[in-house]
């Protein structure tokens, strides 16, 4: 009986190491955001810096790993066999829960995936227990669960998102009254100052709070005690010279320093908070098996009051995985998905918008604006002239570019800083506060008082905090049922339960990698349209024939893909020809959304460039609309369940395809190699198109006055052939106005 017991901690810590993974890849973005999104250093100093950051925090970590063990149910409630059943089912829910939000690309929380998922599983293996006693019934589930503990992390967890958005919006508010956008000026006077202010505060509450619960917090816990005031200002000194040092003899800017400093501080704080998400179920199941085998009970007799009782550290096991924790950070490529998501949420400038607008974004936006003119309105002059200085933006702000920072440097500062002290501070109470909430709720809260959410963008970006917060309400909710589910199906199925979910979780990592890298590919990023950069009409020419080229090429292969799924009445073809047409409308919708920064860039001589490029626009908008009536209306037929189209329209569908696909691929090939001499041999089988196409439609006449009993075939047929009609103008429609702009240069 031994030999499963073993092979299940084998197991867990196979699942640890990939959890480590997948959460890495998620948590990652926590600390790395404000640096990046600032780009006040370059991207591989921030991760030889983060790196340095998780390691040391990794390491000293060991504080936090009794909430796995005891905090959230009375582990002397549970025998080892039944312990173990819910360790296997927590480890397997985790990989799936973060890997899935990885896969989305969307920021979650590994500390509420962890309680929920030891919660879910607790209170179902008590319910078991329950169920099988005679003395026992429901009232007495609390007896099994820490509730008072579980209630303070729960509540600790939730309660911070409120915390950190304010705390986020006020030091935000008033350090841009202090600095203002041109804060350059005032960082002459009073730089050094504000960076010895946070660098004290990242310094005193990572460094040393943040430090407490390791061995290495006992040899000066004393002086931080009884003489915090004292260490705060011999520290707030130190760093004061350091700035002046930095500010005014090697004429740097203090808060790169700061933002240096305040990654790393964060990396580590994340790492020490966070390291029991991953490695802290595996840790107690290591422990519960040595008690096990030392004791001589039977599992089922075992009871775990062991895990009751602190335990040493376990250096060499936090050494590897501060190291794997590293390489994820490095190799991981659904980090940076992820990131993208909050990056673009406090984007200070214009840009397109990753979430659509809904009922409860309108209506949040349009509230508080309402509240924001009234209380404007009740400001005395003097104060109200004054903030409107102090947030005015320069008029780059306005910019969009590529290589422009989504913030500055101050908000990269005060990211930082604040998120630290909040984690940190619930580090040092061992309270597994979620650093995922925090940091976020804190970039959102200091992107609202920087006033990053216009009136053009508020109701997308508030969107997408409202998707990020449910998502985050479904991870509880997830984690609770997946994680009991769980338990029950190894209850009943013991050791070929296990085995089975195993293998089914390790197909759906497989699957999810597979469909993201696939997603991912430079072949999948090589066909997406691409807005203009080029400031001539010359320029802005040659880059949109690349653009023809991918539109026409994609618009031939969803074309084909409809009629090949309209011949076999394949459901899913169809459904995935609706995507493709989808993604190609949003990335031109992308294009015209740029269509203000991409006129305010052009140079003075080139501006009629703009009427030829919004000219390719709505023709390429005019194509992707054909596309979307043909496919949409296919998919309804099919998945309406109308009868097949008969064999002769099949096969006229299957003759104008081939047609249309020669005549796309010619086109294709003209502006790929920039033939553009050739162009007239287009025009040729436009007229060919379009002759075959009205003969089809002719035919169709004549079958349906003799022989045709579908009218819902007969309508799809002749929906599909004379939108093809327009598909064909409009595809002849941009080449003309390409021709005729390229012969005018």
């Amino acid at each position: 009986m031994e030999g499963i017991y073993l092979m299940i901690l084998i197991a867990l810590v196979v699942l640890a190491v990939i959890d480590l993974v997948v959460g890495v890849s998620n948590d990652a973005v926590n600390f790395l955001n404000s640096a990046i999104g600032s780009k006040a250093i370059s991207f591989k100093t921030i991760m030889i810096v983060a790196s340095l950051g998780i390691f040391l925090g990794a390491v000293f970590s060991s504080g936090m790993m009794e909430v796995a063990r005891k905090g959230i149910f009375m582990p002397g409630e549970f025998y080892f066999d039944e312990i173990m059943i819910i360790f296997m089912a927590v480890m397997i829910t985790d990989i799936l829960l973060l890997d899935f939000f990885n896969t989305l690309g969307m920021p979650t929380s590994t500390t509420v995936s962890i309680v929920f998922e030891l919660l879910g599983a607790a209170v179902v293996m008590a319910l078991i227990k329950i169920s099988a006693s005679d003395t026992e019934s429901i009232t007495h589930l609390l007896n099994y669960i820490n509730t008072d503990k579980a209630t303070e992390i729960i509540s600790g967890i939730f309660l911070s998102v409120l915390i950190a958005f304010s705390v986020g919006a006020i030091v935000q508010v008033l350090s841009r009254l202090v600095f203002t956008f041109e804060y350059e000026k005032k960082m002459k006077n009073f730089g050094a100052v504000f960076g010895a202010f946070c660098l004290t505060a990242i310094g005193y509450f990572i460094f040393f709070k943040g430090l407490k619960g390791t061995p290495y917090y006992d040899s000066f816990k004393d002086v931080l005690s009884n003489q915090v005031y004292l260490v705060l200002g011999i520290s707030f000194l130190f760093w004061l010279l350091v700035s002046f040092l930095v500010t005014k003899f090697l004429k740097k800017n203090i808060l790169v320093l700061v933002i240096a400093v305040g990654t790393f501080g964060l990396a580590l704080a994340f790492s020490g908070n966070d390291l029991v998400n991953f490695i802290g179920v595996p840790m107690a199941a290591y422990h519960s098996y040595e008690a096990w085998v030392a004791s001589g009970v039977p599992a089922a007799n075992f009871s775990m009051d062991v895990l009751q009782e602190s335990v040493p550290a376990e250096p060499f096991l936090l050494f590897i995985s501060g190291g794997i924790m590293v390489l994820t950070l490095w190799f991981s490529k659904k980090a940076r998905s992820v990131a993208e998501t909050e990056i673009g949420l406090s984007r200070q400038g214009h840009g397109s918008e990753k979430f659509n607008p809904n009922l409860v974004s309108r209506t949040l936006v349009s509230g508080s604006t309402n509240l924001f003119e009234f209380f404007k309105s009740i400001m005395p002059a003097s104060a109200r002239q004054k903030m409107s200085q102090s947030f005015r933006k320069k008029d780059s702000e306005f910019l969009k570019e590529e290589d422009k920072p989504a913030f500055d440097l101050i908000r990269a500062s005060i990211n930082l800083t604040v998120a630290g002290v909040l984690i940190s501070i619930a580090t040092s109470y061992k309270l597994p506060l979620s650093t995922t909430y925090v940091t976020f709720m804190v970039a959102m809260g200091t992107s609202l008082a920087d006033r990053a959410w216009g009136r053009e963008s508020a109701v997308y970006r508030v969107a997408g905090v409202l998707n990020v917060i449910g998502g985050w309400f479904f991870t509880a909710f997830s984690a609770f049922v997946a994680a009991g589910t769980l338990t029950y199906l190894i209850f009943l199925g013991k050791g070929a339960a296990i085995a089975l979910l195993l293998i089914i979780a390790l197909g759906l990592l497989v699957r999810n990698y597979l469909s993201y890298k696939k997603k991912y590919t430079p072949e999948a990023g090589a066909m997406k349209l691409k807005k203009s950069e080029s400031k001539t009409v010359q320029g802005i020419i040659s880059e949109s024939a690349d653009n023809i080229v991918s539109v026409i090429h994609r618009s031939n292969k969803i074309y084909s893909d409809v009629f090949r799924g309209l011949a076999k009445q394949d459901k899913a073809q169809l459904k995935k020809s609706k995507k493709g047409v989808a993604k190609l409308d949003a990335e031109i919708e992308e294009l015209r959304d740029s269509i203000f920064f991409f006129i305010k860039s052009l140079d003075e001589t080139s501006v009629r460039g703009s009427s030829f490029y919004i000219t390719v626009l709505a023709y390429l908008t005019d194509i992707a609309q054909s596309l979307e009536f043909i496919s949409k209306k296919s998919y309804k037929h099919v998945n309406n369940n109308h009868k097949p189209l008969r064999y002769n329209q099949i096969t006229d569908l299957r003759e104008i395809d081939d047609l249309l696909e020669n005549f796309l691929k010619e086109i294709e090939e003209i502006f790929a190699n920039r033939k553009l001499d050739q162009i007239q041999k287009i025009v040729e089988h436009k007229e060919e198109v379009l002759a075959k196409l009205s003969e089809k439609i002719e035919k169709q006449v004549k079958r349906t006055r003799t022989e045709e009993s579908s009218p819902k075939n007969t309508t799809l047929y002749f929906n599909l052939l004379l939108e093809t009609k327009d598909l064909v103008n409009a595809v002849m429609n941009l080449i003309s106005e390409y021709n005729s702009s390229y012969k005018k240069v």
